[in-house]
């Protein structure tokens, strides 16, 4: 099955309805001129064919009436298509619009997304979201934001005067809350299932779901009958990147206006406590003790009827949506019409699959209308969704990090299950003696390892082929050699030896890729260089002389690479070189000459001990480093190396293996 490539660059079109005066106390009318800018064309001005009070009884007649079935309610039906076809119109007014995005699809040939900033709450009121594309636009005639022939995802943005601070690249970690006061239901069990099918694939493996109940309140809390202090609490002590709520929309009067909030638990009992957006905005941006904000949530996702409903414009303030943006909290989607239980399900199941995967959001967006379209018929629920964002000049490159940090996280969860099946502690050294796997555990080690290999061949396979990209082609091919090396040792330790050899010869190939796709990258050629030399020593094979003829000048090069960057990098990036430096002069008795040969240990010696002095020992390559050369240890002995390897290991201040 082909999927999307998620990881393309994203078109960006942004238009902004402007008008002066203050966000609230002007109502809608055909006689109000706004202000539209597009792309580099000049302003236009635009007006909105909505009188007020007919668009708020056009909206009414979008509400679900109770007990009917909303594929048989045949005049919301039509007025959905026909508010659809009035907003198309109000965009066809912008001439800019239709050239912006024919330029960023021809750019990008992927999404485009349209960035909407409105200056007046009275557009808030508006269904941008349910737009159908005029004469000229891509996929005429159709939903504009459901179309396929130019996928295009619709957020909407609050003109804050400086950009909130943006970190996609946080280590996931879901705070899931949900109230249902006075006896009312909501469907929290298919939330919570939606959001552990979702995380699943971080969460560590055990023989038990008793075992790994632990393992999964590290990424999901759950706030039963929540009240807004409990949430406030939790956003206080913890850092949550993602917040879901889910409760019922309630009306309340705010300077005798009405408004949507949440329907929450009260503090000392179960009846109804209406949260507003800036209640719920100020417990989810919690203060610490020095009275700075030490937590907020990158993303919030709001399974609320009305939560994204303007309702009214008289008095300041937006939606619940609207209200947590302009708080700061970067991303939020709502509702801004009443959802079926079954579409908010839905909802969250589309949205943290992919969001944890490490999708773009535009992208994620953009499939949950079409899954609401196709799951839910008959309503328009995909009209409903509604997103407020924030996206900061390098949010590309923020996704694609996310991506592939999210990638190698559940590579680390299957491979912590792979060590513990064969018997391997964390530092990747036999922790018991291992009798004889079982048929099954056998069957899932093979599993766990087919399932690797497939996750990284995707990963690999996404990355787009340009001459930009060449680093970044490397370091995947790198991290697929390294995940093949670890696979070679646990086929080894279940003597399954010619498997073992396959996946050493796969990860030589990587590596081999990897410094081809980027000559300069030292670690790739030393790592090959090891490669090479491990499978001739696993082989039996005594003469190595041909290995330095061959590839001795390619061992000098990687030296001298590693050298220029330890004289040029920062501090904490120069301990990878002198990493790399030590296993290098570890394989000098195979490449180099015997001026290098007598300088190896005290050069080793000297690299591992400044290792030390420039990090702490719990850091990653710290430890990769001692894991490495463990192996060389446990695994491919040799007399060559094996007095070297304790050297290292002792500079490193780690515990030495007793000798063969």
């Amino acid at each position: 099955m082909k999927t999307t490539n998620t990881s393309a660059a994203i078109g960006y079109v942004k238009l902004e309805l402007l008008r002066p005066g203050p966000a609230h106390n002007q109502l809608l009318s055909p006689l109000t001129p706004y202000i539209a800018l597009c792309g580099a064309d000049g302003p236009v001005t635009i007006r909105i064919p909505f009188e007020h009070r007919h668009l708020l009884m056009r909206l009414a007649r979008l509400r679900y009436p109770q007990g009917k079935d909303p594929a048989t309610d045949d005049q919301r039906q039509a007025e959905i298509r026909d508010i659809g076809e009035t907003i198309g119109s109000i965009l066809s007014q912008v001439p800019a619009l239709l050239t912006e995005l024919g330029n960023a699809n021809v750019e990008n040939k992927k999404l485009i997304h349209l960035r909407l900033a409105l200056s007046g709450l009275e557009l808030g009121m508006i269904p941008f979201e349910a737009a159908v594309a005029p004469d000229g636009f891509p996929g005429s005639g159709s939903p504009l934001f459901l179309q396929m022939r130019t996928p295009i995802s619709i957020t909407r943005e609050v003109r804050h005067g400086k950009q909130p601070p943006v970190d996609w690249t946080r280590p996931p970690r879901i705070l899931f809350a949900f109230a249902a006061p006075d006896g009312l239901y909501v469907p929290a069990q298919a939330h919570l299932q939606a959001l552990r099918e979702a995380i699943d694939p971080w969460v560590q493996q055990k023989d038990n779901d008793n075992e790994r109940l632990p393992e999964v309140k590290k990424l999901l809390t759950v706030l039963p009958n929540a009240s807004l202090e409990q949430i406030r609490k939790e956003c206080t002590k913890n850092e949550y990147t993602h917040v879901h709520i889910l409760a019922h929309g309630a009306t309340f009067k705010n300077a005798g206006e009405e408004r949507y909030g949440l329907a929450l638990c009260k503090e000392l009992d179960q009846t109804t406590d209406i949260v507003d957006g800036e209640r719920l905005a100020i417990a989810l941006t919690a203060h610490d003790a020095s009275g700075t904000t030490r937590n907020r949530p990158t993303l919030v996702t709001l399974a609320t009827c009305d939560s994204g409903n303007v309702n009214t414009v008289i008095t300041p303030g937006g939606s619940i949506a609207h209200e947590l943006n302009a708080a700061g909290i970067p991303w939020v989607i709502a509702s801004q019409f009443p959802l079926w239980m079954k579409a908010s399900a839905i909802a969250a199941k589309v949205l943290y699959n992919g969001l944890l995967k490490g999708k773009d959001p535009r992208w994620v967006l953009y499939e949950l209308r079409q899954r609401l379209r196709t799951d839910s018929p008959g309503t328009h629920d995909w009209a409903s969704i509604i997103a407020y964002s924030a996206v900061p000049w390098d949010f590309d490159k923020q996704v694609s990090r996310f991506r592939d940090q999210q990638t190698r996280r559940k590579m680390n969860v299957k491979f912590a299950r792979i060590d513990e099946l064969v018997g391997v502690d964390h530092k990747g050294e036999p922790s018991k003696p291992l009798d004889k796997l079982d048929a099954n555990r056998i069957t899932e080690l093979e599993s766990l390892c087919e399932s690797i290999r497939c996750d990284l061949k995707k990963w690999h396979d996404e990355l787009p082929i340009t001459t930009e990209n060449q680093k970044q082609k490397a370091e995947r091919l790198g991290i697929g050699a390294a995940s093949e090396k670890r696979i070679a040792i646990a086929y080894f330790l279940i003597k399954k030896d010619d498997e073992s050899i396959k996946a050493y010869e796969t990860a030589r190939d990587l590596y081999r890729a990897a410094l081809e796709a980027d000559p300069t990258n030292n670690w790739a050629i030393t790592q090959h260089l090891s490669l090479m030399t491990i499978l001739k020593n696993l082989n039996g094979e005594t003469d190595f002389a041909e290995l330095r003829d061959d590839y001795g000048k390619l061992w000098i090069a990687a030296h001298e690479i590693s050298q220029w960057q330890y004289r040029n990098s920062k501090p904490e990036e120069r301990i990878y070189a002198l990493g790399t430096l030590a296993e290098l002069h570890l394989l000098s008795p195979i490449y180099a000459d015997e001026m290098e040969q007598k300088h190896a240990k005290s050069e080793i010696r000297r690299c591992c001990k400044e290792m030390r002095e420039i990090v702490a020992a719990d850091t990653f390559p710290l430890f990769s480093t001692k894991r490495q050369f463990r192996r060389y240890l446990n695994y491919w002995r040799n007399p060559l190396w094996d007095d070297l390897a304790r050297e290292a290991l002792k500079s490193l201040g780690d515990k030495v293996p007793p000798a063969a």
